[in-house]
């Protein structure tokens, strides 16, 4: 349904995305991840229409974002971080109002305003005006205005920031509800609310994909061949460093002359632990502790954009 394909976008000298390549399909929520600054924004504005690419694709629907960006936008629902609303209107007239621009009048329009007014769990602040509401119930609302037109696609950039953890919470399960008739992409700098309301998961830092997949698969990737180990041994870090086919040794905390480090290589963690035991018994230390890492989308979180080296640019100037 979402098909981006090589994008790159230039701004002057600042370079936001560099090749940039996904795919959201129908019924799946997709989670854009990624620092501020990464580029998610722009990446989310591209998509929607709203500002060309300097190179690459992007489709909605089989309809192109640049050549016929009225299409893609009739067939999708862009909820922005901040949602442009009216705080001196009141949320049922706010929602006819906006029905209007979709070209929805009369009982047509009547049915949708009741159906995201529903949907959005906003009938009890339908006489309220906007300004007078949470910033919880005013996200809502633009989601509400996002769905009137029944879009098959709904777009939300960074829809719990500044929330409270109920708010938090609510939204999740409204994004997830959505996600079951419809292909939702959204966007968050936040681990937790990926994992808590995604299918698959984009990836991106300074303007590249890092890493890509089901939450399944980026787990089993982050997990990998690395192994925990917690011994007693002189010179730990670099004896595990220098074992055959290790790629990297991060020591994780030490007590009582015991250490513990994440030892990560390219091979299998079966060859791996019979290689760490030998070698701290080879130089007369002792193990507690040895095991494969438990698979962390964290994990694997941090180590791409620690392994990220493309420019930066803050995301003021992307977006």
């Amino acid at each position: 349904m979402i098909n981006a394909a090589h994008l790159s976008k230039r701004y002057g000298r600042h370079q936001a995305l560099v090749d940039v390549s996904f795919e959201a399909r129908p019924g799946r929520v997709v989670g854009l991840l990624g620092p501020n600054g990464a580029g998610k924004s722009t990446t989310m504005r591209i998509v929607a229409g709203l500002i060309p690419p300097t190179g690459g694709t992007a489709t909605v629907d089989g309809l192109d974002s640049v050549a016929d960006s009225l299409g893609v936008r009739r067939r999708l629902g862009y909820l922005p971080e901040h949602p442009p609303l009216y705080p001196e209107m009141r949320v049922r007239g706010f929602l006819r109002f906006r029905a209007r621009l979709f070209g929805l009048a009369g009982a047509k329009a009547g049915g949708a305003i009741e159906r995201v007014l529903e949907a959005c769990w906003l009938q009890e602040v339908a006489h309220r005006r906007i300004g007078q509401l949470s910033k919880g119930y005013r996200q809502r609302v633009g989601l509400a205005a996002a769905l009137l037109h029944d879009p098959p696609v709904i777009m939300l950039d960074e829809p719990t920031s500044g929330l409270d953890p109920a708010q938090i919470a609510e939204t999740r399960r409204l994004i997830r509800g959505l996600g079951a008739e419809r292909t939702v992409l959204f966007s968050s700098h936040i681990l937790p609310e990926v994992e808590a309301t995604c299918d698959e998961a984009v990836i991106i830092a300074r303007g590249r994909v890092l890493a890509q997949g089901s939450l399944e698969e980026l787990r089993t990737q982050a997990a990998g061949a690395t192994c925990i180990v917690e011994a007693r041994v002189e010179g730990g870090g670099a004896l595990l460093g220098a074992l055959p086919g290790v790629e990297g040794v991060e020591q994780l905390r030490a007590h009582d002359g015991w250490t513990r480090f994440a030892v990560r290589a390219g091979a299998s963690t079966v060859s791996l632990r019979e290689r760490i035991a030998d070698a701290v018994a080879g130089a007369g230390g002792a193990i507690r502790e040895l095991r494969d890492e438990e698979a962390s989308l964290e994990r694997l979180y941090m180590r791409v954009l620690e392994g990220a080296t493309a420019p930066a640019t803050p995301e003021g100037a992307a977006a």
